[in-house]
């Protein structure tokens, strides 16, 4: 059940507000036949030919049962079709009770794991000129993100150029999974630093990152060939904790200080799972905890042998615990720091590192409907009482979002139920949105209907200390 408001029109919610609604996962719908002129476009009618068959082969093949009846009908066709069109979702934002929307691809999901290296670089540029083009005549309310290929650096900085200079982009989404030779893995760890010349330009060209993660389909647990809910159901959040794992456990965060991650669809709750378990995996498994602690070159190796004298049998001897000393569960790594301190890469050296990465640079995208979304906003759960950064994510376009016009309404439920205060509500549909992408970019929103809004709020951060930590 979702949260209960109290019947109020989203204008009628937004009108008592005394600042705008940001939309900060919104999505498009693109038409086949569209994204089929661009291909053909960007790279001859024999490479749209190629992208067609493709799809045919890949919905024909799949072990996985996947979307369907993914948007709106009905008595609400208005709202899918308003998807489609631009111009027509742009004229009924103010309907909706949003001044401002950044809207994500639906198609480019699943072409950023296209394998074929010329027809990935070739659908992606082709989404991205697509979406330009849709979006230029309405960019004072909506603005598109662009779709970045991640599967090596030269192709993910090559898109991340053109997008920014050549077509005008300010965000950009990727995928934080690469998935080769049945093995699934991150552009964000394990790959030494092959990356961070494109992590470098991201900060160079001021766009934070966004993922729109998802841990479904073959090789994960989320593969029913019969069940589309059972296969959806916790799918984003684990492939956005995924992500952000690798992030901070790669070093991509420490590296570059300056960079802002926004983690889409999937909620706030698992971010506040995460980043309440690292202080206790820190706590038990820093450097100097594991040596002095968890050593079993430290055991006492004659109380063993004491004990196992008392309290054995005959197959638990002294004689076969003295022979076995390390026995059970204890690998031998090496001796190095390097090798042993898994904290290392993640530049965390106390655990106020932790609380700064997630108040400063991680956003989670959070939809109208999810009650946990309170959890960011409840300072007695979390480890230095900090607010973790939800922004609210309407999901427009997508089945969850059956009525465009109830998405506000359904979100301020939480101020009328009491689960966040009418402060938190400000931070959820507004001041995150800003922070997240005008704190990368302070001339993000420049010419759009929420500009000086948007210049107030980085202002107060200014002045507070550049949105230092919130004790």
């Amino acid at each position: 059940m979702s949260t209960a408001h109290s019947g109020a029109s989203a204008a009628e919610v937004r009108a008592k507000l005394g600042y705008p609604i940001v939309d900060a996962d919104a999505h498009v719908i693109e038409c086949g036949f569209a994204i089929q002129d661009f291909i053909a476009k960007v790279g001859g009618k024999d490479m749209a030919t190629k992208y067609e068959a493709l799809g045919k082969e890949n919905r024909g093949a799949t072990r996985y049962r996947q979307v369907f009846w993914a948007s709106p009908s009905g008595p609400h066709t208005i709202d899918r079709v308003t998807v489609m069109l631009p111009k027509l979702y742009a004229q009924r934002l103010e309907e909706a009770g949003i001044d401002f929307a950044v809207v994500y691809t639906s198609h480019g999901l699943r072409t950023m794991h296209v394998r074929d290296d010329e027809l990935r670089r070739v659908a992606h540029r082709a989404l991205n000129m697509l979406y330009a083009d849709m979006f230029g005549p309405v960019r004072d309310r909506m603005t598109p993100s662009a779709v970045i290929p991640m599967f090596t650096p030269a192709e993910a900085i090559d898109e991340l150029e053109f997008c920014v200079s050549e077509l005008g982009y300010k965000t950009i989404t990727i995928n934080g999974d690469l998935r080769r030779n049945g093995m699934l893995t991150s552009p964000a760890i394990d790959v030494g630093r092959d990356y961070d010349p494109f992590w470098q330009r991201c900060v160079d060209l001021k766009v934070s990152v966004a993922c729109h993660n998802r841990n479904q389909g073959p090789g994960t647990t989320r593969s029913s060939p019969s069940n589309y809910i059972f296969n959806h159901l916790g799918g984003f959040a684990a492939g956005s904790e995924f992500f952000c794992r690798a992030v901070i456990f790669g070093g991509v965060a420490a590296r570059f200080p300056q960079l802002r991650f926004a983690f889409l669809e999937g909620g706030v709750h698992w971010g506040a799972a995460l980043y309440n378990s690292l202080f206790e995996y820190w706590e038990k498994r820093n450097y100097k905890a594991l040596m002095e602690n968890l050593d079993p070159r430290k055991a006492d190796l004659e109380l063993m042998v004491e004990m196992f004298g008392r309290y054995g049998n005959d197959y638990l001897t002294p004689e076969r615990i003295r022979a076995f000393p390390w026995d059970p569960a204890s690998v031998t790594l090496g001796d190095s720091e390097a090798t042993l301190d898994e904290w290392q890469e993640s530049g965390i050296r106390r655990p106020g590192d932790i609380r700064d990465m997630f108040a400063n640079r991680f956003f989670f995208g959070c939809e109208a409907d999810d009650r946990m979304n309170a959890v960011a906003f409840d300072r007695r759960i979390n480890h230095y009482k900090i607010k973790l950064n939800a922004v609210l994510g309407s999901d427009i376009g997508h089945w969850d979002v059956i009525d465009i016009t109830g998405v506000i309404p359904e979100a301020h439920g939480l101020v009328e139920e009491g689960l966040i205060g009418e402060d938190d509500f400000r931070d959820f549909v507004f001041g995150h949105a800003v922070d997240l992408h005008a704190g990368a970019n302070p001339d993000f929103f420049k010419g759009t209907v929420v500009e000086d809004a948007a210049k107030k709020r980085l202002a107060e951060t200014a002045s507070a200390g550049k949105k230092k930590v919130r004790v």
